[in-house]
């Protein structure tokens, strides 16, 4: 039997992950590792203890912000490094992975925590219909290795 590839268990896991976002619009997970081994998880939606978006507000989602961004959520992977921060585990020198590539918010978090690099699977761009992939384009400004996932995913469903 072939051993799976680190990257496609890890872009893997992130898809499985996606499952569980409470958010109507977009699922995203997000899977922070360091040496092969597993940091953090994390996925899109409310901050925990508040409202989950795909039972209060089924159809619609909750309200968006004047950028039209959900104005409740969390994204995927600024939750796997909160969660890691608050238990006190180091995230530099870290690789995340990821199901949507970084916004330009998130690109900023993830450059200041000293993650190195970042795999990512869909482009944030075409989901959100501009022409520029920002997030990316900042993280490699200042040296952060991304890369788009190119592997197979043989034991996942699709995302929504």
């Amino acid at each position: 039997m072939e051993k799976p590839d680190f990257d496609d268990i890890f872009m893997e896991l992130a898809v499985n992950l996606a499952k569980r976002s409470h958010c109507v619009r977009r699922h995203v997970g997000a899977v922070l590792t360091k040496d092969t081994r597993i940091i953090s998880i994390g996925y899109n939606g409310p901050p925990s203890g508040t409202h989950n978006c795909d039972v209060e507000w089924p159809d619609e989602g909750c309200a968006l912000d004047r950028k039209g961004s959900c104005s409740l959520a969390i994204h995927a992977e600024q939750n796997a490094i909160l969660y890691a921060v608050k238990n006190n585990a180091s995230v530099e020198g870290s690789t995340l992975y990821v199901t949507l590539a970084p916004c330009l918010a998130c690109a900023r978090i993830i450059y200041s925590m000293g993650i190195i690099r970042v795999i990512f699977l869909k482009s944030y761009a075409a989901y959100k219909g501009i022409t520029q992939e920002e997030g990316v384009d900042f993280l490699e400004r200042f040296g952060v290795e991304v890369e788009q996932y190119r592997g197979s995913l043989e034991n996942v469903s699709p995302l929504v």
